[in-house]
C-alpha cells in the first residue's frame, strides 16, 4: 500500500480540482470556520456525482466539539442522508465535558450505520492524548484518526505524533492541520502513510481561494517519493 492524500473540499470546483491534483479522497466539510461544520446533503450529492473518488462527510452542528441528546437525531438523520447522497463515510469526533472522547455519543451513532469513519481532530483537543487514541481505536470501522498531534497544529504536535506512531498509531493515524512539506519525512519514516490537506492545497493558504490542483501533485508527489524512499521491499 502506499500513501494516503486526502484534501478537504468544500464544493464541486475544489473536489474536481482534488481530483485532478491526484488526491486520493475528499473530506467535505460545509464551512471551513473553526475545523468545519456538516455540509447540506445536496451539496454533498453533487460532490459526488460530480467526482469517481471515495468522499467522507463532517458530521458537526455545532463550534466545539460537543454535542447534546437534542442534536442526536439530527445528527443521526444526516449521516443517513450523506450515506444515501453517495459519501463513503464520516468525519466525526465528540468530547465530553470532562474533555475525554464521547463514547456515548459515538457509539450511539455508530449503533444506527454500517459506515467506516474517520475520528477528526476532536481528539487534538483531549487532555489525556494517550487515553484518546487507546478509547477512540477501540471503537467500530474507525480506519484513520485524522490528528496534528496538537491542537495548535502539527509543527507543535509533531513530537506526540512520532510518538503515537511509535506505540503502534501509525497505521491509522492521518496527519494533517498545518501540515508542511518538511513534516513529511520525519512521519513517513515513521511509518504514517496518511496525510490532509486543509487550507495547504490553497493559493496563499486563503479559504477563499479553491484547491490548487499543482499545489495538490506537489503534495502527491513528495509524500509518494518520501514513503517509497523508506518503504523499499
Amino acid at each position: 500500500m502506499g500513501a494516503v492524500l486526502e484534501v478537504l473540499a468544500l464544493h464541486v470546483g475544489d473536489a474536481r480540482r482534488a481530483r485532478d491534483g491526484g488526491a486520493d479522497r475528499l473530506h467535505l466539510v460545509g464551512e471551513p470556520d473553526a475545523d468545519g461544520k456538516s455540509p447540506p446533503p445536496d451539496e454533498v450529492e453533487k460532490i459526488c456525482s460530480a467526482v469517481d473518488l471515495p468522499v467522507r462527510v463532517t458530521l458537526r452542528l455545532r463550534e466545539g466539539f460537543g454535542t447534546d441528546g437534542g442534536e442526536f437525531v439530527r445528527l443521526r438523520g444526516l449521516a443517513e442522508s450523506y450515506r444515501n447522497a453517495g459519501a463513503e463515510g464520516i468525519v466525526m469526533g465528540f468530547v465530553n465535558g470532562h474533555s475525554e472522547i464521547d463514547v456515548e455519543v459515538l457509539s450511539a451513532l455508530l449503533d444506527q450505520g454500517d459506515w467506516p469513519w474517520t475520528c477528526h481532530r476532536a481528539i487534538d483537543s483531549c487532555l489525556n492524548t494517550e487515553k484518546a487514541w487507546a478509547t477512540v481505536t477501540k471503537l467500530p470501522r474507525l480506519d484513520y484518526v485524522l490528528s496534528a498531534g496538537s491542537a495548535r497544529g502539527v509543527e507543535q504536535g509533531l513530537d506526540d505524533l512520532l510518538r503515537l506512531a511509535g506505540r503502534g498509531y501509525a497505521d491509522v493515524m492521518m496527519v494533517g492541520g498545518g501540515l508542511a512539506p518538511e513534516h513529511v519525512p520525519w512521519l513517513t519514516r515513521a511509518g504514517v502513510a496518511a496525510f490532509h490537506l486543509d487550507t495547504v492545497a490553497r493559493l496563499d493558504r486563503s479559504w477563499k481561494a479553491w484547491v490548487d490542483s499543482d499545489l495538490v501533485s506537489s503534495w502527491r508527489k513528495l509524500v509518494d517519493e518520501e514513503w517509497a524512499k523508506n518503504h523499499r521491499h
